[in-house]
């Protein structure tokens, strides 16, 4: 993996998205600020959404938009082959 699936960039990918899901514009129109979950697409919770039931469409989906899950790892062993899985792993099995 390199590239755009480093783990340097998927979690500067993860604090993007939060700063961006914490950002507030204010609207002349309706004389407010308005947030992520008034504009977001929130299919399971359409009448009162918050900004964890916005629909979001990033590889950083696969590990639930958490750095701690990002960082997980676990001991795998497979007949007499042991070994260690990480975020690399979790990503080409999901995919």
């Amino acid at each position: 993996f390199s590239g755009v699936l480093a783990e340097d960039v998927l979690r500067a990918l993860l604090e993007l998205q939060d700063r961006l899901a914490a950002t507030t514009a204010w609207a002349p129109g309706s004389g407010r600020n308005v947030t992520l979950q008034d504009v977001c697409y929130a299919p399971l919770n359409p009448a009162a959404p918050g900004v964890s039931d916005c629909a979001v469409s990033s590889v950083t989906q696969y590990f639930q938009n958490n750095g701690t899950r990002l960082g997980l790892t676990a001991t795998q062993e497979d007949g007499k082959d042991k070994g260690t899985v990480d975020w690399h792993d979790h990503l080409i099995y999901c995919v």
